[in-house]
C-alpha cells in the first residue's frame, strides 16, 4: 500500500523503525505476519495477567474448554462437546482425544482440575481468580476459608471427561471458558522452573502457536504448534509482535510497512485521526469497554463520597470525545455500555458544576482551599497523556484544585493500581463476555480487579443475589441498584466514554479479523487472502 502524506511529520521516528527493521527478521525471512500489541506484556501466565496485550498473547499459546472465533463467539476448544443439566449447574466437558501439549503429552481432564486449582489457591495472588469463583465453593476455596479442594465444583472423571458444578446457572459460563484464566497452564513445568517457566525454552503449551523469542521491550516471536489438534486452519507460520505503547512509533512501523496490523486502540495518534479514519485500511468498530477514572478509596480526600461525586461531575465527557479520542467514541455516563445483553444502566451523574462545588464546600473544600495536593496516574501512551493533561485543566476551573500527573510504565502502573499506590488514576475495562457481570462484580469487596480499596456489604449481597437469580428482567434490575450505589451514590469510579476499537490493516490482503462486541482477534483466526 502507497505511503500516504501522514508519514511527513513522523519522518525522524521512521528513521528509528528502520533502524530496529532488523529485528523482525526470523531466520532471514520476515514473519508472516508482524503485528502491533500494545505495551510490552506484564506476564504470558494466563492466571495472572490482566490486561489486553497479555491477553492476545495468552490466547495464542493456550486454550480453554472453548475458544473465541474471529467474531467472538465461543466455541469448542479443549472440549469437543459437553452437555449440561436442566438446571443449568452441571456441565460434562468432552475433551479432545487428539488434544496435546506442545511437548506431545495429552490434555487431560486432571490438567483442567489442577490449573484452577493452582488460580484458586491464595497464594497464587490471581487477580482474576474470582472468575472461577462460579464454581461451587469457589469463592471459599479462593479466600482461604475452605482447604479441601476436592469439595470445589470441578472433578476429573476421567481422562477426556471434566465435570463442572456451578454455585447457581452461570449463562454466560461457555464464553467465560474461553478466558485465559480458565485455560490449563502445564502443573509440572510451573513446579520446576518457578516464575520461568513463561520464558521460550520452558514455556509449554496447548495453543495455536509457541513461544519462540521474546526480548523485553524488543519483540516476541511466535511460532505454529505442529501438535494443536487444529493445526492444519492455523494459517500463520510465524508472527512478530511487536510491544510498543507510543502511537507515532507504532504508526511508524504501520505505514512504513514494517508492521502488518496495528491491534490496539491507544496506537493511533489522536492528532492524525481525522486523516487516518480516511484510508481505507483504518477500521473501528464500538465494543464492550470502558474508559473511566477510579478513585482510591482508601485515601484522602477521595475517602469521602462528595468528594468522588465532585470530581465525577465536573469533567466534560463530550469534549474528551470531541477534540481528543475522535474516533467515534460516546461519553459514558455508567461502567455497563447500554445495550449490553439487553441492559439498560441507570442514568449516572450528570455534569454539573455547581452541585459539584456545593459538594466540595460540604466535605470541607469550598473553592477547592485546603484540598491536598494528589496524583492523577496513567499509562504511557499519547492518548492518555492528552486525556491526564486535559483532566487536569478540568479539576482546576471547575473545583479549583491542582492536580499532579503521574506517568508510569505499563507493568509498573498495573503494580500500581493492585497495590492502591495512587490517589486517582486512568483505568479501563473490556468485557470478558456478553453481560453487565463482567462489569459489575469486579467491584465486590476485595475483588482482584476492584483496585479501589472500596467495599460495600449491600453491593456484595447485591451481585451474589444477582448470581442467583434465573429472571433476566428481575436479575437486570438487581444490576442497576448495584451500578447505581457505584456510579451515583458511592461514585467509586467516574465513567469517561465507551470505546471504539481501532485497527490499522489492509483487509484487501489480511483476512480473518472481524468487528465484535468483545474486542476478540484471535491470531489463529488470521490469514492471508490469496491474490
Amino acid at each position: 500500500m502507497a505511503v500516504s502524506n501522514i508519514v511527513r511529520p513522523l519522518v525522524l521516528g521512521l528513521i528509528g523503525s528502520l533502524f530496529l527493521a532488523a529485528n523482525l527478521l526470523v531466520a532471514g525471512q520476515r514473519a508472516d505476519l508482524v503485528f502491533l500489541n500494545g505495551a510490552e506484556p506484564e506476564t504470558l501466565d494466563p492466571a495472572i495477567i490482566t490486561g489486553q496485550p497479555e491477553g492476545r498473547l495468552a490466547d495464542a499459546l493456550f486454550e480453554g474448554l472453548t475458544s473465541f472465533d474471529a467474531a467472538a463467539n465461543a466455541r469448542p476448544g479443549a472440549a469437543e462437546r459437553w452437555e449440561i443439566s436442566e438446571d443449568g449447574r452441571t456441565y460434562l466437558f468432552h475433551l479432545r482425544e487428539n488434544a496435546e501439549w506442545s511437548d506431545g503429552s495429552p490434555v487431560t481432564a486432571e490438567d483442567f482440575v489442577k490449573s484452577w486449582r493452582r488460580t484458586l489457591a491464595p497464594e497464587t495472588a490471581s487477580e482474576y481468580a474470582y472468575q472461577l469463583h462460579y464454581l461451587k465453593n469457589g469463592r471459599l476455596f479462593n479466600e482461604g476459608k475452605l482447604k479441601d479442594f476436592s469439595q470445589v465444583g470441578v472433578q476429573a472423571l476421567d481422562a477426556h471427561t471434566l465435570r463442572v458444578v456451578l454455585e447457581s446457572a452461570t449463562p454466560f459460563f461457555l464464553e467465560l471458558c474461553a478466558v485465559p484464566t480458565l485455560a490449563p497452564v502445564p502443573i509440572a513445568t510451573i513446579e520446576r522452573f518457578g516464575d520461568s517457566w513463561v520464558k521460550p525454552g520452558h514455556l509449554i503449551g496447548n495453543g495455536p502457536y509457541l513461544l519462540k523469542e521474546w526480548r523485553v521491550n524488543d519483540h516476541i516471536l511466535l511460532e505454529k504448534n505442529p501438535k494443536y489438534w487444529d493445526q492444519a486452519k492455523v494459517a500463520m507460520r510465524s508472527i512478530e509482535v511487536i510491544p510498543t505503547a507510543k502511537a507515532n512509533t507504532a504508526l511508524n512501523f504501520y505505514l512504513s510497512g514494517l508492521a502488518d496490523l496495528s491491534m490496539d486502540k491507544g496506537l493511533v495518534p489522536p492528532a492524525l485521526l481525522n486523516d487516518l479514519r480516511k484510508r481505507p485500511d483504518f477500521h473501528s468498530s464500538p465494543f464492550l469497554g470502558n474508559y473511566f477514572i477510579r478513585f482510591n478509596a482508601t485515601r484522602k480526600p477521595f475517602n469521602d463520597p462528595r468528594v468522588r461525586r465532585a470530581f465525577a461531575m465536573v469533567v466534560d465527557k463530550n469534549s474528551l470525545v470531541e477534540k481528543i479520542t475522535r474516533a467515534g467514541e460516546v461519553p459514558a455516563y455508567s461502567l455497563v455500555p447500554p445495550g449490553t445483553a439487553g441492559y439498560q444502566p441507570p442514568e449516572g451523574l450528570p455534569e454539573d458544576v455547581g452541585i459539584a462545588r456545593k459538594l466540595m464546600a460540604e466535605a470541607g473544600y469550598p473553592d477547592g482551599k485546603g484540598f491536598p495536593l494528589v496524583s492523577y496516574l496513567y499509562s504511557e501512551g499519547e492518548l492518555n497523556e492528552a486525556i491526564a493533561v486535559e483532566l487536569q485543566g478540568m479539576f482546576r476551573s471547575a473545583l479549583g484544585v491542582g492536580i499532579n500527573l503521574q506517568r508510569q510504565e505499563w507493568k509498573v502502573y498495573l503494580r500500581s493500581l493492585g497495590s492502591l499506590d495512587y490517589d486517582m488514576a486512568r483505568s479501563s475495562w473490556v468485557g470478558d463476555y456478553r453481560d453487565p457481570n463482567t462489569f459489575l462484580d469486579m467491584f465486590v469487596t476485595g475483588g482482584g480487579n476492584n483496585r479501589t480499596g472500596w467495599g460495600n456489604p449491600e453491593y456484595d449481597r447485591l451481585i451474589a443475589e444477582a448470581a442467583r437469580e434465573l429472571n433476566p428482567q428481575k436479575r437486570f434490575e438487581i444490576f442497576r441498584r448495584a451500578e447505581q450505589m457505584l456510579i451515583v451514590d458511592q461514585a467509586v469510579i467516574a465513567p469517561l466514554y465507551y470505546y471504539v476499537g481501532i485497527q490499522l490493516y489492509d483487509s484487501t490482503k489480511l483476512g480473518g479479523i472481524e468487528a465484535n462486541l468483545l474486542d476478540e482477534h484471535p491470531l489463529k483466526a488470521m490469514y492471508w487472502k490469496k491474490p
